[in-house]
């Protein structure tokens, strides 16, 4: 825990985010005039922070084994995808020459699951890897105008680590080394607009070498000689403009700057959440329980949303993510999961994934218009009320269905995954909950239609999504007003066909050779399965600034849930009110409640030693799940949100032996 924490504080202490605002500059109109010198349309001058995202690849040297990380559009490598931060300033000559300094800090992709998992990739005695990669250079750069070329140049490092693997290929220890190197490249800038800058750069590093001793696990020493080549596209947005002018003269006369433009926008956020419980009643636990001793973990997430529009109707939409960190348990031991951040599985240094990446298409059926507010993917103008909507790409389930005005967010709302999901409904996504797939929807004034089309997982908690399989869902919502109070009420029926095992022929087959592992028969009898099932999902506003919510959902619960968690059954309600009535109007109060349960065949299936998704004590004394949520929400400003939350979770894992279990959060959020 400690190691996490210091490495989650080292990530946070190279971010910084928000923007300050400057006074007008001071008109000089009437003071004495001598032979003026006018600034260049655009001055590249002024402090700047940013984001990347890339490719890179190289080399560890021969012999060391070096883990696939996952390249999605591109090959797998030593890097694969990768994501992080720039900071800097620039400094513009009268004669248009920039110089400048930078400092980034590059994470790496998570690793390439079917690669690494192929029958003919032999496990290794140990693998190499990165954990982070960093640099600090000086910039040179000729200004033709908005137009910035540049060459790059300085130090490097980065952290190595070896893993030592067991001989079933677990892990069995690592040892880790941050080498000082260089490194240099070129790269092209364009400014957008007076604050926002984008650009395409290659690098190359070398790291040196360095010999790692492996003789205290009787292997020989390994020489580790990292040399990476990288393609980063860059967004930077300039916070301050730095001296008045670098030109010469008694006054500066600055034109206008271009205007922002309405076919593009940026978007990010943070969420950073910390989630912790005391000792709680445990007269036994299985290696999926929560443990009986008290925990205290952390998840932090980054995030971009970048929008374009194509054409009229026609959009594209980029999210990048960084994630790291884990939940408690490390994400075991409850079907209700307290921390809606908490991926299945974490990482103790941010790992890269380019979580969403779609095409979106609105055809306008005509009539009245609406306006669209300039948001996280969604840019702004007009569209028609009656429209069709196509949407193919990657993407989570949870952006288009089960949406819910007070309880759909753990970075904002309700944290439990029992509230702000419809819990029972098995959506597909891989590890961190995302899919690929399409989404049809036709929207009248007061009612909508949709329908997708997903990837499923290739087996239960995999990371692997497949086109062997699919699952799909349909929704109707309907529009109404009582008592001229806003109102809507979402019901959606779903269906996934996945490799998953039936219940009660695991246990038929344990119950006739009982010397059986039922996980290992589970597994041996996997085939493709059809789960189904329904949910029901209402919200209510109450009076100003007052809501209530409501979900209900159903799943068959014969075979093995796939992807989110284990729950076939599961009411869930709850109350959010704004802080107007306290004159707070930014800050939110919620209150919510739920009940989980399990079907016959699942809960026999647990009691029996079985396994799932998430729980497995490795035996139960089966009674419902019950959850009970609350939270406040203060708005620090318009950006940040500091929030305090409260769960009481009752016969975890629906196991009434154990528990009862408090959970207490502290949440800090920021969008831009």
């Amino acid at each position: 825990m400690n190691r996490n924490r210091r490495s989650l504080e080292h990530a946070l202490a190279g971010v910084a985010f928000g923007a300050l605002a400057l006074g007008s500059q001071a008109m000089a109109a009437d003071m004495p005039l001598k032979a003026p010198h006018l600034r260049p349309a655009f001055d590249w001058s002024g402090f700047y922070l940013g984001g990347h995202v890339g490719y890179g690849g190289g080399s560890f040297g021969p012999g060391t084994n070096p883990l696939p990380l996952q390249g999605v559009f591109f090959p797998h490598s030593i890097t694969g995808l990768i994501g992080g931060y720039q900071a800097g300033y620039n400094f513009q000559l009268p004669n248009n020459l920039v110089l400048g300094a930078e400092a980034d800090v590059s994470f790496l992709s998570t690793l390439d699951r079917p690669r690494l998992d192929h029958p003919r990739l032999a496990p290794a005695p140990f693998n190499t890897s990165f954990d982070y990669i960093a640099t600090v250079r000086g910039r040179v750069g000729y200004a033709f105008g908005t137009l910035l070329p540049y060459v790059t140049g300085g130090v490097a490092w980065a952290r190595t680590r070896v893993d030592v693997n067991d001989v079933d290929g677990s892990l069995l220890s690592e040892r880790g080394h941050a080498p000082l190197g260089w490194t240099a490249g070129i790269g092209i800038e364009y400014a957008a607009d007076a604050k926002w800058s984008a650009k395409v750069e290659y690098g190359y590093i070398d790291l040196g070498a360095r010999t790692y001793g492996l003789a205290d696990v009787s292997l020989p020493d390994v020489a580790i000689d990292p040399k990476v080549h990288t393609v980063k596209l860059g967004l930077n947005y300039r916070i301050w403009d730095g001296p008045g002018s670098a030109t010469s003269g008694d006054y500066v006369i600055k034109p206008p700057t271009p205007p922002a433009s309405r076919d593009w926008n940026v978007h990010a956020q943070t969420t950073l959440i910390s989630q912790g419980y005391p000792s709680f009643r445990s007269p036994y636990q299985g290696s999926n329980s929560l443990p009986g001793a008290g925990r205290v973990r952390e998840t932090w997430t980054v995030g971009a949303f970048l929008g374009w529009r194509l054409w009229d109707g026609g959009e594209f939409y980029f999210g990048p993510e960084l994630a790291q960190g884990f939940g408690i348990g490390g994400t075991l031991g409850l079907a209700g999961f307290s921390n809606g951040e908490a991926q299945k599985g974490g990482a103790e240094y941010p790992r890269f994934r380019a979580q969403r990446y779609f095409f979106r298409q609105t055809f306008g059926l005509g009539g009245e218009q609406e306006e669209v507010a300039d948001a996280a993917n969604q840019l702004p103008g007009k569209r028609d009320i009656d429209r069709v909507t196509v949407t193919v790409g990657r993407f989570a389930v949870g952006d288009f269905f089960d949406g819910n005005s007070y309880a759909k967010d753990p970075r904002v709302d309700f944290m439990n995954w029992s509230m702000w999901a419809s819990a029972a409904y098995d959506f597909p996504a891989d590890l961190p909950g995302f899919t690929r797939g399409a989404v049809v929807e036709l929207n009248r004034k007061d009612w909508a239609v949709r329908a997708g089309l997903f990837q499923v997982p290739s087996a239960p908690n995999s990371d692997v999504l497949t086109f062997k399989t699919g699952g799909a869902v349909v929704e109707f919502e309907e529009r109404h007003t009582v008592f001229d109070q806003p109102g809507k009420l979402r019901l959606g029926i779903f269906a996934n066909r996945g490799n998953t095992g039936n219940y009660r022929n695991a246990l038929a087959i344990s119950a006739a050779d009982p010397a059986l592992d039922i996980n290992n028969v589970m597994s041996d009898i996997q085939r493709q399965n059809f789960k189904y099932g329904f949910y029901v999902n209402a919200e209510q506003q109450l009076m100003k600034d007052v809501g209530l919510f409501a979900r209900a959902s159903w799943n068959d619960g014969r075979n093995q849930i796939l992807s989110f968690t284990d729950i076939d059954r599961s009411v869930a309600a709850g109350l959010s009110v704004k802080g107007s009535y306290w004159g707070r109007p930014s800050d939110t109060f919620g209150l919510g409640g739920a009940i989980n349960g399990l079907s016959g065949g699942h809960r026999d299936f647990l009691a029996a030693g079985g396994l799932g998704l998430l729980i497995g004590d490795g035996r139960l004394n089966y009674s419902n799940e019950r959850i009970l949520e609350t939270y406040y929400a203060y708005a620090i400003d318009k950006n940040f949100t500091l929030t305090a939350d409260y769960q009481l979770i009752t016969n975890p894992a629906y196991n009434a032996d154990r528990g009862p279990v408090h959970v207490f959060s502290g949440r800090f959020h920021g969008e831009f």
